[in-house]
């Protein structure tokens, strides 16, 4: 499925979607950016509560096929600018980070 294939779902808005064509190949689910730098593999969808700046950089060092925000975490203007300049996805949701896990699981 790509990025732009899940916001058929109810569950997921957009933030930024500069590849939206980017096939999601995984999950991953973390908050602590160094063990999700070393450990995210590339294409997956990373769920996180983190709304710095640095998740930018992690996702891209990465190389994950989205950012999704759980819980309804918000982005400042600069921090979006900054994705999409970067060709970082990044998709919002109300639900938990198990919810989305879920949800992630019933559709790829």
């Amino acid at each position: 499925m790509t990025v732009a294939g899940l916001l058929q779902h109810e569950a997921f808005s957009p933030v930024c979607l500069p590849d939206g064509e980017r096939e999601i190949c995984g999950v991953y689910i973390g908050d602590l950016l160094s063990w999700v730098m070393g450990r995210a593999s590339a294409g997956n969808a990373w769920i996180t509560i983190m709304s710095n700046i640095n998740i930018v950089a992690v996702a891209s060092l990465a190389d994950t096929a989205c950012i999704l925000l759980a819980e309804g975490v918000t982005l400042s203007e600069e921090i979006v600018a900054t994705a999409n300049a970067k060709g970082i996805n990044i998709l919002a949701s109300t639900l938990s980070a198990y919810e989305l896990a879920v949800c992630l699981s019933r559709l790829l």
